[in-house]
């Protein structure tokens, strides 16, 4: 992980961590913290808390989002502060720029620009005021039915790294259970990093081709890390850790005990392993249960 990040993460970069309340790459956003990359533009449908943790680190600048909250359990009090800020600067103790979409707005600016397109019409924004609050969703007429229609622009970060289940070692990557947007986010990217539980041979994945949802030569690196979605799980592997969701609230509202679990959990340890020791228990607790779908036949 350090040496993808290191590789493929400059300060000043666009960057989409994805993941929809599932596989979201918490191990690759703390190594971002830990390299203190800075002046950095996170692209997220649901900046949870992994954007409150690189906020409060001074990692962001700008924030491209369709909603964001601490799912289930309150609000992002970092964000909250870094986005209310009278200061004009960067956080941890200037403002954060906005720039809102709804769910299928993002999904839409992706989708764009791993078609090559430059923008995305959508059926949407009709009676709402994001239009007047955000430039960059504007109007266009279809040309066939002379209908009018809402259009974003396309977004193509600089990288985008995803948690997915497994990988080969050539990047072909598998995800099941909820997959969110990582391949339209993967496949708009300059750059892409895959981080997975499991490195497996190629023939593994050869033998199940529907789950490749981002396919290897698109892929820039491929890294093993296994656990690195937590708090967030990975169907099969480990359970979300609603605990930690639910923790997370007053720790979120205290600027300084945010701090100190950076610096706890973050900053003053050298890996996910490490990380993951200042939990005791943790994987017994949030270990998956074996629950195997049916085998299909691919014979022919």
């Amino acid at each position: 992980m350090r040496d993808a990040v290191a590789a493929h993460v400059r300060d000043g970069d666009v960057v989409a961590i994805e993941g929809f309340t599932h596989l979201i790459a918490f191990a690759a956003a703390h190594e971002i913290i830990r390299q203190q990359r800075r002046n950095l533009t996170l692209c997220r449908l649901t900046p949870d808390i992994v954007a409150d943790q690189m906020i409060a680190a001074g990692c962001l600048s700008t924030l491209v989002f369709s909603w964001a909250g601490n799912p289930g359990a309150g609000s992002l009090h970092a964000f909250r502060r870094a986005a209310e800020s009278a200061e004009p600067a960067a956080p941890p103790r200037g403002r954060l720029a906005l720039d809102e979409y709804s769910h299928f707005g993002m999904v839409g600016r992706f989708a764009a620009s791993a078609a090559g397109l430059p923008f995305w019409p959508l059926r949407a924004y009709r009676d709402t005021d994001l239009p007047v609050a955000n430039p960059n969703i504007r109007q266009v007429t279809c040309p066939f039915t002379g209908e009018k229609l809402a259009a974003v622009p396309a977004l193509r970060p600089d990288v985008t790294i995803v948690h997915a289940q497994r990988a080969d070692r050539l990047g072909n990557a598998q995800v099941w259970g909820v997959t969110g947007v990582q391949k339209e986010a993967a496949f708009a990217a300059e750059k892409v990093v895959v981080v997975v539980e499991e490195i497996v041979d190629e023939t593994v994945i050869r033998a199940d081709p529907n789950r490749t949802v981002i396919p290897g030569f698109i892929v820039d690196a491929v890294v093993h890390e296994p656990w690195g979605a937590h708090p967030s799980y990975a169907q099969g592997y480990y359970d979300r850790d609603n605990d930690f969701y639910s923790r997370w609230e007053p720790i979120s509202r205290d600027a300084a005990a945010l701090e100190q679990w950076l610096d706890t959990y973050v900053r003053s340890v050298p890996d996910r392993a490490a990380y993951l020791d200042k939990f005791p228990g943790l994987r017994q607790r949030l270990a998956a249960k074996a629950a195997p779908s049916a085998a299909v036949n691919y014979g022919y």
